[in-house]
């Protein structure tokens, strides 16, 4: 059985890291073997590159910024993920190759052509199972950033404006459409726990399906993830 890969994406403060820590805990409780990572900073060297391009006071190239973001992820399919989906684990990832898409193609406006050639290099193939979308409304977006912005818990995109941010939205929700087998949106304006049952009525039939979790395939009734 080969691993699985699930990436979590969407705007800043739509709850996906909080989400990741949720479902990774659950799965970890149900005995399977997990590994959770992030982009930028899942290895050493992408740590540095994280402090060097988010951590950080003033402006940045939006080229250097594509060219980093490219080199950590570069680091991290190789040393990282294809090592863990090589030794049947689930991989789990906050935010992968997408994010490039949403964030430095049509967030900063790189042309398409230019965004495919670096992600197709950087990730060598290696495209996810599974991605997560939490979409949220940029006016909650805000909200919520500026709560983490008084926890100093924010990164130098979470400044960048509100035209900015709704390019950014825009663009997943159109990767999600353009992917319906592999994308999969999920409402983030409720609470944590209402989102994580969301995630956990996705989540939980699909490992089935893939032979990471016994019992019969069943789909949650009541209760139905917000799609498009």
């Amino acid at each position: 059985m080969a691993g699985v890969f699930i990436t979590f994406e969407g705007i800043d403060g739509c709850g996906k890291s909080t989400q990741l820590r949720l479902l990774s805990s659950e799965l970890r409780a149900r005995g399977l073997s997990v590994v959770t990572t992030r982009e930028p900073g899942g290895t050493t060297l992408g740590q540095k590159l994280r402090a060097a391009l988010l951590d950080v006071e003033g402006q940045v190239d939006p080229l250097a910024e594509l060219l980093v973001f490219a080199a950590d992820r570069a680091q991290h399919v190789r040393t990282v993920l294809r090592p863990a989906l090589a030794e049947n684990k689930i991989v789990m990832s906050d935010r992968y190759a997408d994010a490039t898409v949403a964030y430095q193609g049509s967030g900063r406006g790189f042309r398409p052509e230019l965004i495919s050639e670096i992600v197709q290099l950087a990730t060598d193939g290696l495209t996810p199972d599974m991605t997560l979308l939490f979409d949220l409304s940029v006016p909650e977006s805000a909200v919520r950033t500026r709560r983490r912005v008084a926890a100093k818990h924010t990164d130098r995109l979470d400044s960048e404006n509100v035209e900015f941010h709704e390019r950014v939205r825009k663009a997943y929700l159109e990767i999600a459409k353009s992917n319906p087998q592999r994308v999969r949106v999920i409402d983030a304006h409720g609470s944590s726990q209402e989102t994580h049952e969301l995630v956990m009525d996705i989540v939980i039939p699909f490992l089935k399906e893939r032979g990471f979790l016994s019992g019969p395939v069943a789909r949650p009734s009541g209760r139905a993830p917000f799609a498009r």
